[in-house]
C-alpha cells in the first residue's frame, strides 16, 4: 500500500486540558510542560481504526517526536481541546495525522503515568475511541507525526508483543487491554470487530507487555 506524506504545518503553542483523577477539568497548560518528567495530569485520547475483518491500523511515531520516537502506536493519539468531546477531538485529528475523515465512537478511558527515559513522561487520563474504515483506504501521513502505517491482526500483534513489547507505546497496550471494559452498547455494536481482540490469551500478553513499561499501580481504568 502506497502512503503519501504531507508536510506538517507550523502551529502555535498548543494547550491541553488539566484534569483531576475523576477527569474533571481543572485548568489549561502548555502541552510541552505537561510532558516533562513530572508532567501534570491531563486529558488525552487514543483512537483505534479497524477494518471489517478486525485488523487494526498501527502507526509508527515520527523519529523527531520528543517521547517514544519510532515506536508503534494505535492509529492516532492526541489531546482534546476545550469544548471538544473525546470523539469529536479524534474526528478532528484524523485528517491532520493520517489524511482521512472517520466517525468515532467512545469506548472507555484509563489513567496512566509513565516516564520516557530522562526526557519526559505521559501523565494522562486517556479516552479510547473506535472507528471502522475500509481496507482499501488510502492514508496520507503527516511529516513530523507518523513515519509508517501498517495493518495488523490480533494474532500477529500477540506474536509481536511476545517477542518485543518495548517497541509499542504503553498507552496503546493499555487501551487494547481494556477493550473488554468498554461501554456495553459499544461492545454489542462492535462485537464482530473486537472478538479477536478481547481474547484471554492476548489480554495476558498485553498485561505482560505493559509491565515492561510501567508498574501495575501506575495505570487503571477510570470508571
Amino acid at each position: 500500500m502506497k502512503v503519501h506524506c504531507l508536510e506538517e504545518k507550523t502551529m502555535p503553542e498548543e494547550y491541553v486540558i488539566l484534569v483531576d483523577q475523576n477527569d474533571n477539568p481543572v485548568g489549561l497548560e502548555e502541552k510541552v510542560k505537561c510532558h516533562l518528567p513530572n508532567g501534570k495530569l491531563h486529558r488525552a485520547f487514543t483512537a483505534l481504526l479497524f477494518d471489517k475483518n478486525g485488523r487494526l491500523v498501527l502507526t509508527k511515531r515520527a523519529s523527531e517526536k520528543m517521547l517514544w520516537p519510532g515506536d508503534w502506536d494505535g492509529t492516532v493519539a492526541s489531546h482534546p481541546r476545550e469544548g471538544e468531546t473525546y470523539a469529536s477531538s479524534a474526528e478532528r485529528r484524523m485528517p491532520e495525522e493520517i489524511g482521512i475523515p472517520c466517525k468515532m465512537d467512545y469506548l472507555m478511558k484509563f489513567e496512566y503515568h509513565v516516564p520516557y527515559k530522562d526526557v519526559g513522561s505521559e501523565n494522562e487520563i486517556c479516552g479510547t475511541l473506535i472507528g471502522i474504515v475500509d481496507e482499501s483506504t488510502k492514508f496520507k501521513m503527516v511529516k513530523g507525526e507518523i513515519d509508517e502505517i501498517k495493518w495488523i491482526s490480533a494474532k500477529d500483534l500477540l506474536s509481536e508483543i511476545k517477542n518485543d513489547p518495548k517497541i509499542y507505546c504503553p498507552w496503546m497496550l493499555i487501551a487494547l487491554k481494556f477493550l473488554d471494559r468498554s461501554e456495553k452498547m459499544m461492545l454489542d455494536k462492535y462485537q464482530e470487530i473486537l472478538s479477536s481482540w478481547i481474547d484471554e490469551g492476548l489480554k495476558k500478553e498485553l498485561s505482560n507487555a505493559i509491565k515492561t513499561h510501567l508498574p501495575d499501580d501506575k495505570w487503571r481504568l477510570v470508571e
